[in-house]
């Protein structure tokens, strides 16, 4: 009986059928030809039986279909699901909506979220706690009631999300049940398809499975009658999951099928190259649109939590990264600079070279080069789908580009420059999966797979310093071969949070165990041939990040997570008090075929000689039919195999030979020469190399600091800040986190250079947080690190990160104290201390400071913790910044960081080109003002922006350090470019600061300075963009809310309303300008804190109308359940955000107590109170402003 394996992609469906005789043969068609088929799986599947369109499968022909799908991905990147309703804990109907409240792309003004999933909310009136304590019954009737009338409106898939059912789920078992009477076909409960902590992924993944598995369904249905699955035609029909498991068609659902493919890409990756003793693995798995890559290392990967498509996943899912480059991704020219994508050119009309009329892609430089040769390519190009690649538009398509860019380049070193910009980013994307996590990646082997994979995967491991390639004969279709490979498997999860001690767990492993197995064994697998595998994800009690160890007794699980600890970051932690977060067991029935590919006699292989581009020149190299090699058989670089799924590159200095089974494996044989001779003149390519590398490095960094912090401030909040600094301590790279800090790090590092000038030594680094040296508010602290010449004689660069840590001192918890008058009340001031000597931690001196003074630290050792992590995020940047140093030269290096500055500085001279004189006043509450007048010389191309007429500093604490002022105009001049550049020093080159000294924009030490980085810094931004008329006052304000006592401290920074600008309305609910903090999940705040919180709504209509209408802001009610000191530091309650071009205001925010008797107290802008148990604190978020006349409105 026949067997196919199917990985139905976006683009092509390829198929691997095993014979009757248990012989191999594929097919590939593409996955939509509505005139020629209906379904390509199904299609495939009768051409290979040699089947005419009429006639039935014949029964007893089929023993199994194994699938892998895009269905369902496509039917969410599209948003095609069914019509859903949501059903979800009262006071929280927006909550999904509002998710973490950042945005997700930094530098836009015109916000784009994702567009939901539901269609409509209902609240239900209920409510458990955190402990599960009822404290609201479920109201059955008004339940019962909603659902009917959501399945009369025509609703047939319902989701429910209610607070901590992931451990109390009797209310939605109670709506479950009522659903189905009513008579729902698809009901998905949030703790059934996702046990886990977080209400917010939790909810959102059980939207997703509502809103996916009635079209999934009628996929498989569809599939299974073509297939004759009831009549015998197909004995069985198994889905690919997403966990890497294969299940029977009736189980597969929607929250299981959005990696459905690559999933079976990562199997065939492992099983494949296991045959051949390699078990630590990189996959690199390119395609036409974008490339998936992945890490091995003994066992799969898998996330529990994932953000597919704007939404965000609590399910098992294999942990693949993508990145969008592929073979079609879109060569450009602009602002100088070559890019590489993220747009492409898709499968219509795809590349150039496909002769339907397409842009220049990845694929075209392979073909200009040779890489792909037309001659031995299928001809399935053009509009009747049989013509050979075209070559010759290529050709002219380059010659045009190269006119247009004004370059000397010839048109090969045109293309050769913009496959390697495609080959950084794919080696960056691969080491964010491996270096960023502690792996040494040069010690791996890569298994190279995709249709693309093969031109590259010589240039990609080189620019890794890999140098073992393995490639499967079946290469090009591995994610189908995959499918054939995998076992049957269920996964069960169980949220523990228990401590590491509670022998509990393996009970509940035992119970997960059975229900797993039992899954398995009724889709036909014996228990003899059933495995289990049990995971305890461990924590130390006061951290948040868990890490999977293997489940066992207390002793083996603490040694295998400080293993594990050490790998992924670097240190021991501490293992005092370890929790146990998370169970998973996972039951594999071992179904995977087993293929053994003949071996071939090497009999010498046909050469064809053919011309390639290569090391800067034309040369012949053989190109060779990869089928004609037998076992043994080498083949030196540079030279092309081809084979029929793909086409295979050997580079110079590579040989590939031929192992048993016709698998390749490619090994560097020359040692990659790492010095490269680029020059320190600017060249496009190199431009764009070193932009994504800087930038690499800053975001490496940051992935080191948010993985081994101890505080939520920084590890789940994300309020902290990496960069990279050149030797004068100009800002050159900083990854995109928070706006106030990366424009103003500069000034702490060039304050740290210079009071210390011919001091420092190699292994020394310094903190400070000093307002008036470079800081924005003590408890931004900034670590800094010098990085040394080889000798360690010179400074050559400087990196640094800034984090908010949770608590620096001062009057108040959380250190913002509402009525701070000097800058010791809110607390310890850092300036220039020696944290690193020379590579030896200064513990107890740093200890010292931190509980000196008036109002010292509450938590030093949390403070200890967070500089630790800041101190490795800085190594990490300076190993980086060796590692490229080495590879380049210094002097390259110094360049191109100049060249990137230079850059980014023309990129703001192109802005002041088109803008004019203007001006602005920004009243704000407390009658205080903001002025700025913006005067652009248009011969010299530069501008002064003068805040003179701004008022005198504040005797209270609203005054902004200087470094915040000139951070907020680096913002807001980088967000008027339309380009995606770095933020860096070159910015602000063209722009000439006037600041008066005295003002609440420049204060004198030692005024408070509390509410200047989060309050003042919000109304520069939108003083400016009032005078620059672009867009209308957002909510002007972070709308801090600090609370605590003596056992407990929490900061939270709430969003508001945008302002909508020219063309755009603005964002409801969202982070906006200086800031992009992340909100805590409501059930990990319950779970963590003494509050509940009882509402997190949008609050409707409070955004500025106009014809673009202004962003809404958000009410938030948290109920506390001790004595807690409450702190509020916030604007716009009396002036109303203002509006643009005759749009009207936003409203202003309240903020307001109830207290347990009922009786309401209403709070300023900046005030402080005390809750006692059962009070209520209320803060409603000012709006944006409208933009234009309301009577325009469209």
């Amino acid at each position: 009986m026949w067997q196919f394996w199917v990985d139905r992609g976006g683009t092509f469906t390829d198929i691997v059928a095993r014979k009757p005789d248990g012989s191999l043969q594929t097919h590939k068609l593409l996955s939509e030809n509505p005139e020629r088929y209906a379904d390509a799986a199904v299609q495939g599947v009768r051409e290979l039986l040699g089947l005419e369109s009429d006639q039935d499968i014949p029964k007893g022909s089929i023993r199994a279909v194994k699938m892998g799908t895009t269905v369902a991905t496509n039917a969410l990147l599209e948003r095609k699901g069914d019509r859903t309703i949501l059903f979800i804990t009262k006071g929280l109907r927006d909550l999904l909506r509002i998710g973490y409240q950042n945005r997700p792309r930094l530098f836009d003004l015109n916000i784009q979220l994702p567009e939901l999933l539901y269609e409509d909310v209902v609240e239900v009136e209920e409510r458990i706690a955190a402990a599960g304590e009822v404290v609201t019954q479920l109201d059955i009737d008004k339940t019962k009631t909603a659902l009917e009338k959501a399945y009369s409106e025509g609703y047939r898939s319902v989701a429910v999300a209610l607070m901590h059912s992931f451990q109390h789920p009797n209310h939605e078992k109670l709506i479950g049940e009522l659903a189905r009477a009513v008579g729902f076909p698809q009901i998905s409960l949030s703790h059934v398809v996702s046990p886990l902590i977080k209400l917010v992924g939790r909810g959102d993944t059980a939207v997703v499975d509502a809103y996916l598995s009635p079209i999934l369904r009628r996929y498989v249905e569809q599939v299974a009658k073509a297939l004759g699955a009831d009549e015998g035609g197909c004995n069985q029909l198994m889905f690919m999951q997403s966990n890497g498991g294969l299940t029977d068609a009736d189980l597969f659902q929607g929250r299981d099928a959005i990696l459905s493919g690559p999933a079976g890409g990562v199997v065939g990756m492992v099983r494949t190259a296991a045959d051949h003793g390699f078990d630590k693995l990189i996959g690199f798995d390119m395609g036409g649109t974008s490339t998936d890559v992945c890490h091995y290392a003994g066992e799969y990967e898998r996330s529990f939590e994932t953000e597919v498509a704007g939404v965000r996943m609590r399910a098992p899912m294999m942990s693949i990264h993508t990145v969008a480059a592929g073979g079609g991704s879109i060569l450009s020219f602009r602002d100088g600079r070559m890019q590489v994508g993220p747009e492409s050119a898709g499968a219509n009309p795809g590349p150039a070279a496909y002769r339907c009329g397409g842009p220049l892609t990845v694929t075209d430089c392979n073909v200009l080069l040779g890489k792909l040769q037309p001659e031995h390519f299928p001809s399935v190009f053009g509009h009747e789908g049989n013509e050979p690649l075209d070559k010759e538009i290529v050709r002219r398509k380059f010659e045009s580009l190269a006119a247009e860019m004004g370059t000397d380049k010839s048109i090969e070193e045109l293309a050769q420059g913009f496959l390697r910009i495609a080959v950084e980013n794919m080696a960056n994307a691969i080491k964010k999966i491996s270096v960023q996590r502690g792996y040494d990646v040069t010690k791996y082997t890569m298994n190279c797979f995709g249709g693309a994979g093969g031109q590259h995967a010589c240039l990609v491991a080189d620019a890794l310093g890999m140098e073992r390639i393995f490639i499967h004969p079946y290469a090009g279709v591995l994610s189908a071969f995959g499918m054939g490979l995998a076992d049957i498997t269920a996964i069960r999860e169980h949220q523990f949070q228990s401590s590491i001690l509670d022998t509990e767990a393996q009970n509940i492993c035992d119970t997960l165990a059975q229900s797993a197995t039992a899954e398995v064994a009724a889709q036909g697998v014996a228990e003899v041939d059933i495995s289990i595998s049990a995971t305890a994800h461990i924590r130390p009690a006061d951290a948040q990040q868990s890490l999977s160890v293997p489940l066992s007794d207390p002793g083996t699980m603490r040694d295998a997570f400080v293993v594990a600890h050490k790998q992924r970051f670097g240190f021991a932690p501490d293992t005092s008090d370890l929790i146990i977060e998370m169970l998973v067991t996972e039951a594999i029935g071992k179904t995977g075929e087993q293929v053994t590919l003949p071996d071939k006699i090497a009999a010498g292989a046909t050469q064809t000689p053919v011309t390639l581009y290569s090391s800067g020149q034309h040369q012949q190299v053989p190109l060779i039919d990869r089928t004609q090699l037998g076992v043994g058989h080498s083949v030196k670089g540079p030279a092309i195999l081809t084979e029929p799924t793909g086409t295979n590159v050997v580079e110079d200095g590579w040989t590939a030979t031929c192992l048993s089974g016709g698998n390749l494996i490619l090994t560097r044989e020359t040692p990659l020469q790492r010095v490269e001779a680029v020059g320190t003149n600017v060249d496009p390519v190199m431009l764009e190399v070193f932009n994504n590398l800087f930038m690499s490095i800053a975001e490496q960094m940051g992935a080191t600091l948010a993985n081994t912090a101890y505080s939520v401030n920084i590890k789940e909040r994300y309020d902290f800040s990496c960069a990279i600094f050149d030797q004068n301590g100009d800002l050159v790279a900083n990854a995109p986190h928070v706006p106030v800090h990366l424009g103003s790090m500069s000034e702490s590092v060039r304050t740290i250079l210079r009071q210390n000038r011919g001091k420092i030594r190699p292994g020394d680094v310094f903190m400070m947080n000093n307002p008036y040296n470079g800081g924005t508010h003590l408890p931004d602290v900034t670590v800094i690190t010098p990085v040394f010449d080889e000798a360690g004689e010179k400074i050559v660069f400087t990196v640094a990160s800034r984090g908010h840590h949770a608590d620096i001192g001062g009057k108040t918890p959380g250190s913002a104290p509402p009525d701070s008058r000097h800058i010791e009340e809110e607390g310890v001031l850092i300036d220039n201390f020696l944290l690193v000597d020379r590579g030896e931690l200064r513990d107890d001196a740093a200890r010292e400071l931190l509980a000196s003074g008036r109002y010292p630290c509450r938590n030093v050792d949390q403070n200890m913790a967070d500089l630790a992590a800041q101190i490795a995020a800085n190594e990490t940047g300076a190993v980086e910044l060796r590692k490229i140093s080495a590879q380049f030269g210094l002097p390259t290096v110094h360049a191109y960081m100049g060249h990137v500055q230079d850059n980014a500085e023309e990129s703001v001279r192109r802005v002041l080109d088109v803008l004019r004189d203007c001006s602005f006043s920004y009243p704000l509450d407390g009658g205080a003002k903001i002025e700025v007048a913006i005067s652009v010389d248009k011969a010299s191309r530069t501008a002064t922006i003068d805040f003179s007429g701004t008022s005198g500093q504040s005797p209270l604490n609203y005054n902004a350090p200087l470094a915040i002022c000139r951070a907020v105009v680096l913002y807001v001049f980088r967000t008027l470019v339309g380009s995606d550049i770095p933020m860096n020093e070159g910015c602000m080159k063209p722009l000439n600061l006037i600041v008066p000294t005295g003002t609440m924009i420049n204060p004198n030490a030692p005024a408070a300075v509390i509410s200047g980085n989060t309050e003042v810094s919000q109304a520069i931004a939108d003083t400016l963009y009032g005078a620059l008329g672009v867009v209308a006052g957002s909510q002007g304000t972070m709308n801090n809310f600090v609370y605590g006592n003596a056992t407990f401290q929490n900061y939270e920074t709430i969003c508001g309303g945008t302002g909508a600008g020219k063309g755009f309305d603005g964002t409801s609910a969202v982070h906006s300008h200086m800031t992009n903090t992340r909100m805590t999940d409501p059930e990990v705040l319950e779970s963590r804190f003494p509050v509940r919180l009882e509402e997190f709504s949008i609050r409707s209509g409070s955004g500025g109308t106009g014809e673009f209408q202004g962003g809404d802001g958000i009410r938030r009610r948290l109920r506390f359940l001790e004595e807690t000191t409450v702190t509020v530091l916030s604007s716009h309650r009396d002036i109303h955000p203002h509006g643009a071009s005759g749009g009207a205001p936003g409203a202003t925010g309240q903020n307001a107590i109830v207290r347990g008797n009922g009786l309401v107290q209403e709070l300023s802008g900046n005030d402080q109170s005390v809750l006692l148990p059962g009070d209520v604190f209320v803060m409603e978020t000012p709006g944006g402003g409208g933009f234009g006349q309301p009577d325009k409105m469209v």
